[in-house]
């Protein structure tokens, strides 16, 4: 049998090492397909984006893997469907309970493969509990209604009501900056939902969700329910393509970029498909805000996670009379954002997950630049690493202000007032969430029924998520919400029931 898991070595730094020794023979070799771990012959390197060590070999799933527990879902996809009320709620219960019991576990592991700064894995792991609560306490609120069928002649004398019965298979495919939480918002779901579900996890950052499918395999098998009914295969894109486009596969979730939404929307067609794709998001300073609270905005809200989280600040918007207020409170706060190793209890920016991404990002910075745009501070990359970033006056048809940088940098843009602030938020083919700092209601109103974008935050960071609450975008930033009671809402149907007594 081979081990998947490596012996290398490296000192201690903060409590957080990057041997992976702790971890082993936390979960079998191989992939949880099916009802067993099935052997795999290729293994990929994961590698701490840090410093470039390899800390772990993952499996590597095929095409073959991917069939294979399409066909065992389908198999159990009746009996995962007929679980009743109090048996999804005591396993998802019991899930959040194991997670919990090796909290500090997944966090160091997370803080290796993912790169963040452990304050950050920190957070990821607190709502991935808190979503795994959530989905229990979902599965008593999903219910139907009465219609009243005699509101026409041909219906009088009938009952009629809805409710809402499983979909079928969800296929989950989540990105690599929150790997365990994003797994979370799709399996917890959609066992809640009464729905057998494969994961696809980032090809970067299989391994705390592999530890966690293990974890909930076992709680699956411990209430007497096969463990089928959870199950992941890593790869490649064609293991992607060949799970979205199967026509046993009845839902996909998917959180990634837009491009590859894009494809596999078409892909599942006509199935249904729940899409977080991210954005450019948007933050207004109004010329009534409490610039130093606007500030700090920027400073917690553009750089956290490595500047990759779909919800970082990344355009700046501001109202002209408060913009050298804010600008010289920004540049005077940047060295608050700590770099360095991402084990250390102070750092707050880390390298970020490859140098083909830092590479993304500075040429995106140098052709900002090219075409008259001014670097503030930072803008360059020393492999994986980039210092906090802002740069002002950025053509507003260049990649940095029109697509999603995913790295940490800011852009910084001035405007006469609010509506032409509004306006120029909207002016994006995406629309995940934005924010507005005011002390207005008129002015927080109005970007509440104005900015088109699926959620709207006044007075706080526009990476503001509450992991109960209907989360996802509209335009080119997805399609369907998140949020354990809406997440189940996406992956079951209504099924209408006319009776004539």
């Amino acid at each position: 049998m081979k081990r998947y898991w490596s012996d290398h070595m490296n000192p201690l730094i903060a409590g957080v090492s990057t041997d992976v020794t702790p971890y082993r023979n936390r979960y079998p070799d191989g992939l949880p397909v099916g009802n067993l771990w099935v052997d795999c012959t290729e293994m990929a390197p994961v590698v701490f984006p840090f410093d470039g060590s390899v800390i772990a070999q993952s499996p590597v799933g095929h095409v073959d893997h991917a069939l294979t527990a399409l066909s065992a879902s389908e198999d159990i996809k009746g009996e995962v469907a007929a679980l009743s009320a109090g048996r999804k709620r005591a396993v998802l219960l019991a899930v959040r309970d194991a997670l919990a019991e090796r909290q500090a576990a997944f966090e160091e592991l997370l803080v290796l493969e993912t790169g963040k700064p452990l304050v950050d894995c920190r957070t990821e792991v607190a709502r991935t509990l808190t979503t795994w609560a959530a989905a229990a306490e979902a599965v008593a609120h999903t219910h139907g209604e009465t219609v009243p069928l005699d509101l026409q002649p041909a219906g009088e004398g009938m009952i009629g009501y809805w409710t809402r019965r499983p979909a079928g298979i969800v296929i989950a495919i989540a990105g690599f900056n929150y790997p365990l939480l994003l797994a979370s918002h799709k399996i917890a779901p959609a066992i809640a939902a009464g729905c057998p579900v494969i994961v696809k996890p980032a090809p970067n950052t299989p391994l705390a969700t592999l530890w966690a499918v293990h974890l909930i395999r076992t709680v699956l098998a411990a209430h007497g329910i096969s463990e089928s009914a959870v199950q992941l295969v890593t790869g490649g894109v064609d293991v992607g393509e060949a799970l979205v486009a199967d026509p046993r596969a009845t839902v996909v979730s998917f959180t990634g970029s837009a491009a590859v939404g894009h494809r596999i929307a078409k892909a599942a067609a006509p199935r249904k498909v729940v899409l977080e794709l991210g954005s450019n998001t948007g933050l207004i300073v109004a010329a009534d805000a409490v610039v130093s609270e606007a500030v700090d905005a920027v400073v917690r809200g553009g750089f956290y996670a490595n500047g990759q989280a779909c919800i970082s600040v990344q355009r700046v918007i501001l109202v002209e009379s408060i913009a050298d207020e804010f600008q010289h409170g920004l540049l005077e706060r940047l060295n608050e954002v700590v770099s360095g190793d991402p084990r250390e209890e102070s750092t707050r920016l880390a390298p970020v997950i490859n140098t083909g991404s830092a590479q993304r990002i500075t040429g995106w910075i140098d052709d900002a630049v090219h075409r008259g745009a001014r670097v503030l501070a930072g803008g360059s990359a020393r492999g994986a690493a980039m210092d906090p970033t802002v740069l002002t006056d950025v053509p507003q048809d260049a990649d940095l202000w029109c697509e999603e940088i995913f790295g940490p940098v800011v852009c910084l843009h001035r405007v006469r007032d609010v509506g032409a602030a509004i306006q120029l938020v909207n002016r994006s083919r995406y629309g995940l969430q934005a924010a507005i700092y005011t002390k207005s209601l008129e002015s927080a109103f109005a970007a509440v029924n104005e900015l088109d974008v699926g959620g709207v935050v006044v007075n706080e960071i526009p990476g503001f998520r509450s992991d109960i609450m209907p989360y996802g975008g509209v335009k080119d930033s997805g399609i369907g919400r998140e949020g354990p009671r809406y997440a189940i809402e996406e992956f079951t149907v209504t099924r209408m029931a006319m009776i004539r007594p």
